[in-house]
């Protein structure tokens, strides 16, 4: 895939519909072999490039969840510390130097998805997932590793790259990312997609969803996110509530204005926006859709 039209052409036929602004972002990411950093609001499909892109290069996908207090032993590599001690304990009376030898070599070894990604033979596709909720600390571990594609082991030295994995990073904005880190990446911004693009989603994700009913349900969606919610649903709450009505045999959304407001749980995650959707301004905004 090299043309931004060729590649999002391949992301639809595995499920992710992309405008043409995020396949050029993509395109410029393989010409440029750059980690791509995609920023949004939670539930937009960040993480969901990730996971076609893999389908479209029939690659591995290698996801690391970030989380507050992540550390190298955890996304890097540690040491299998309970075969050890046994290695220890079945050898003694050996040489020491021995032992050590024995203990801390490949077999021993646990990788962990950042190590794991660039010893692939054929590229994958790594996801740093949610970067923004890991420490500062780690961040610029992770700069490192990004900028050579190395990793130094003490016991076993310096292990570099066997293939160059295509590196997806996502943030929600929950904090500023450094600007070293903004600026080893290519840079995407995914809002909520528009109408047409979240109908033509609804389609290609859910059997049986037909383009009119598709197009109610976008229309639906955007009024509600907005409303003044404290969670706003993202795309997989769509799909989910697209299921639900297709699933009940819901041909038209004015037809069952009850199952349209009893349903919208499915796009309301708090009890404070579900008493705010009262029946009257689901059937205010189901007016506004045609």
């Amino acid at each position: 895939m090299k043309t931004r039209d060729e590649i999002a052409q391949a992301l639809a036929a595995s499920g992710y519909i992309a405008d043409s602004e995020l396949a050029t972002a993509i395109s410029l990411m393989q010409l440029l072999k750059r980690p791509l950093l995609l920023e949004g609001e939670a539930g937009v499909g960040k993480t969901e490039v990730a996971k076609a892109l893999a389908s479209v290069y029939g690659a591995e996908l290698i996801r690391l969840q970030c989380y507050e207090g992540l550390d190298q032993s955890a996304a890097l590599y540690e040491w299998n510390y309970q075969r050890q001690l046994l290695a220890i304990q079945a050898h003694r009376g050996d040489n020491a130097g021995a032992i050590e030898e024995q203990i801390f070599s490949e077999k021993y070894l646990l990788e962990r998805p950042l190590l794991a990604a660039i010893r692939r033979s054929k590229p994958p596709v790594l996801l740093i997932d949610e970067i923004d909720r890991s420490d500062d600390e780690f961040e610029a571990f992770l700069l490192e590793l990004l900028s050579d594609f190395q990793v130094s082991i003490p016991e076993l030295g310096t292990i570099a790259a066997t293939t160059i994995p295509h590196v997806i990073l996502t943030s929600n904005g929950t904090r500023e990312l450094s600007d070293a880190l903004r600026r080893r990446c290519l840079y995407h911004y995914v809002d909520y997609p528009d109408v047409d693009r979240e109908a033509r989603i609804i389609m290609a994700r859910i059997e049986g969803a037909g383009t009119s009913l598709s197009l109610q349900i976008a229309r639906m969606v955007e009024n509600i996110r907005k409303e003044e919610l404290r969670k706003v649903p993202g795309v997989a709450e769509t799909l989910d509530w697209a299921a639900a009505l297709v699933g009940l045999g819901v041909p038209d959304l004015h037809d069952t204005p009850e199952l349209v407001h009893e349903t919208l749980m499915c796009l309301l995650k708090t009890h404070e926006d579900k008493s705010r959707m009262t029946r009257e301004v689901t059937e205010r905004l189901l007016g506004k859709v045609a």
